[in-house]
């Protein structure tokens, strides 16, 4: 799919991606972002869109094929039917549903683990299986996750308790400060 080449949203487009994976199960649908060219139409925009946008919309798919998550569950976070280019789709859901954790590492099942932002599916499933043999703490998710700085504000475990952090007023702000990740482009371009 062509990212904004036309005035499709972002909810659209994962209408559309969710609808062919189970019409016609694809198993993957591409996203690129709309890259204007000299002496176009002028139907099509002038500008191309954030490239941020691409990269969301290929998180938010992500969650769709792997995750368990609906296109409505990901669209309830978006803005007019647009995903938030500041956070990505797992957090906004998370930042939207606060009232489903912090969840015990120990207890919760498998899809709420999932939804936690930092837990990718090997690190679930790992904690799923180490949690059989022992009462998990905060240092043996942190042996199974490298994502476990996002985790910490949405687990709970015998030795954590993240009252203040879920319930900070500005948890995403706080959350974007101590997790920002460095820009990939800029990173490759620095080494040239």
């Amino acid at each position: 799919m062509i990212v904004g080449a036309d005035t499709a949203t972002d909810a659209a487009m994962l209408a559309t991606s969710d609808a062919l994976y189970r019409r016609y199960a694809l198993s993957r649908v591409y996203y690129s972002a709309f890259s204007p060219i000299p002496d176009a139409s002028t139907a099509l925009p002038p500008h191309p869109p954030p490239l941020q946008r691409e990269h969301r919309l290929y998180q938010a798919d992500w969650l769709l094929r792997y995750y368990g998550f609906s296109v409505q569950d990901i669209v309830s976070a978006t803005k007019d039917g647009m995903l938030d280019l500041e956070v990505d789709p797992k957090l906004a859901w998370a930042l939207g549903n606060r009232q489903l954790f912090p969840a015990d590492v120990n207890t919760a099942d498998r899809e709420l683990l999932l939804r936690v932002p930092g837990l990718g599916a090997r690190a679930v499933d790992r904690i799923v299986l180490a949690r059989h043999h022992a009462t998990l703490r905060l240092a043996d998710v942190a042996r199974l996750t490298k994502g476990l700085k996002r985790a910490r504000p949405f687990l709970v475990t015998p030795d954590w308790r993240p009252v203040r952090l879920t319930d900070h007023a500005d948890l995403r702000g706080h959350l974007i400060r101590t997790t920002r990740q460095p820009d990939l482009f800029a990173c490759h371009a620095a080494s040239h």
